[in-house]
């Protein structure tokens, strides 16, 4: 099969499209037969490496050579011990953290996928595992949402926040999305009840005070964002530049200790309930993905380099296109 494929840390700039050996299904994995995949950040991440793992000896090369987690397509192949699909079926998940997914045929346990939903293209379904997940898991679980609430998405206009204005619309919030001037009109599509270009206005000093706030995309400082919450209010972050991630790691749970306003660091958990909740509300059509550019297979490299300049509206897709015979 086709595959891209790494066999050191780097930049895209390391990645190749080459033959490799088609994978086999452990007992509690399926066999799929991929039509698309999407590229996210975490790709970026695994691609480069921690440096401090890379100074590890025997860790100075990437286990899994072939990069990519989001997937969608059929069914090809079950191990012994998968009972919850059949070949044929349409299904979209992820491979799990390692990767794999940049690929013709991918192996995932049973888990980790879902039915595809009926009304999305193998493209559009691609496009939210990671993503929406991240989004899902951050307003419900962490954020503790509530119909009613006033709930402000950083970074709206990307991968995880066009996910998040929409879910949180679908919990009956109230929205504010913040993003770049270009993309004040994707936000008021996606149903945000207000729209902050961050280029000209600076909410943690507006005085607004909001219930909830997911850091999709954070840009500020765990103290900035506390300063917006109301009483009891919830800051989630869930994404952003390594600073304000490790700042959010390092002082979310002291900061939580301090009188009534709670800050959450978190990482999703892939799991087969999440998707099938995210199956309804897509097949529901109160979430729709948004795709900014759709990217073949072999230019997986280009996708992840368009994906690192920051500008991306929603997602980005790998489109995987089989030869005769696979």
């Amino acid at each position: 099969m086709k595959a891209i494929i790494r066999t050191r840390y780097g930049p895209p700039d390391v990645l190749h499209f080459t033959e490799v050996a088609k994978p086999t299904p452990k007992d509690n994995e399926v066999l799929i037969k991929l039509y698309a995949a999407a590229v996210n950040p975490l790709d970026l991440f695994q691609l480069r490496g921690v440096p401090l793992i890379r100074a590890i000896p025997g860790m100075r090369t990437p286990k899994q050579q072939i990069p990519g987690c989001d997937i969608a397509g059929r069914v090809e192949a079950v191990g012994k011990d998968a009972k919850r699909f059949q070949p044929g079926d349409a299904v979209f998940g992820v491979t799990g953290f390692a990767g794999g997914g940049f690929a013709e045929f991918a192996c995932a346990t049973e888990d980790k996928l879902a039915l595809k939903p009926a009304n999305l293209s193998f493209e559009d379904a691609a496009a939210v595992p990671i993503a929406a997940i991240t989004a899902l898991q951050g307003l419900r679980d962490k954020g503790r949402i509530q119909r009613g609430q006033k709930v402000l998405v950083d970074g709206a206009s990307g991968g995880v926040g066009t996910f998040a204005v929409q879910i949180a619309k679908s919990f009956g919030a109230e929205v504010t999305a913040v993003c770049s001037t270009s993309k004040v009109d994707t936000a008021r599509s996606l149903g945000a009840d207000h729209v902050i270009d961050y280029t000209r206005e600076d909410f943690t000093k507006s005085g607004q005070r909001y219930d909830l706030i997911l850091g999709a995309n954070a840009h500020h400082s765990i103290f900035d964002y506390r300063r917006a919450l109301s009483q009891d209010g919830i800051y989630v972050g869930a994404g952003g530049g390594l600073p304000q991630i490790f700042q959010t790691m390092l002082l979310a749970s002291f900061l939580s200790r301090m009188g009534s306003k709670k800050t959450y660091f978190f990482i999703a958990n892939i799991n087969q309930k999440d998707l099938a909740f995210l199956k309804d509300l897509l097949e529901a059509g109160k979430v729709v993905p948004v795709i900014d550019r759709r990217y073949p297979l072999s230019e997986a490299a280009d996708a992840l380099r368009y994906l690192e300049e920051k500008h991306a509206r929603g997602k980005v897709v790998l489109t995987v296109e089989h030869s005769n015979g696979t």
